[in-house]
């Protein structure tokens, strides 16, 4: 019989984060409530992570990094920029009809956060990578104002998480991508040379 390999403390208190963190929220769990779930002692949690804010910041890290990740490849299986945006715009919808979704991970946490801190910086670097790959593809579709149409996108983005979660409708996404459409359709070209 293969021995199992017991993962680390640090993956077992991330796991453990993210279960509790993503459905209840990270002011609500307490870190006894993750120690417990990740079978830890507390040392392990200061000793890995530095407080409990070292804690979220790891987590949204990770989702960071799955979030993007998933949102760049759905980008990069799409030949054409125009088809990209909206890829990314269907990339983000594909959680929405999930039992489990709770909306943004970032706004969540950032709107139970101080306003600076490590909270502030991931949610920050997750707004501003979303917003750049907008801004990314939308030059490549020779758009003259990639960086407005990338914040026109990035609204339509948030707005989409948000009504999937407070109005459990995850059938927001057919007229977010309408809207991002209509927007991309609408935006002056670059002056062919």
């Amino acid at each position: 019989m293969p021995a199992t390999t017991k993962s680390s403390p640090r993956e077992r208190l991330l796991e453990a984060a993210t279960e509790l963190f993503y459905a209840e929220g990270v002011q609500s769990v307490g870190i006894d409530r993750v120690i417990a779930r990740a079978g830890v002692a507390k040392a392990s949690l200061y000793s890995t992570f530095g407080s409990k804010e070292g804690l979220v910041r790891a987590y949204l890290d990770r989702r960071h990094e799955v979030l993007i990740g998933r949102l760049h490849q759905a980008a990069a299986d799409v030949d054409d920029p125009v088809e990209a945006m909206l890829a990314v715009l269907d990339a983000q919808a594909a959680g929405f009809d999930r039992s489990d979704y709770r909306g943004c991970a970032f706004v969540a946490a950032s709107a139970e956060a101080p306003g600076e801190g490590q909270i502030a910086e991931a949610t920050a670097k997750y707004r501003n990578d979303v917003r750049s790959l907008f801004a990314e593809l939308a030059t490549e579709a020779g758009i003259a104002d990639p960086e407005q149409l990338a914040d026109q996108l990035r609204l339509i983005y948030d707005g989409g998480s948000l009504a999937a979660n407070l109005d459990h409708n995850p059938g927001i996404a057919a007229p977010a991508r309408g809207a991002a459409r209509t927007l991309i359709e609408a935006a002056p070209r670059v002056a062919a040379a």
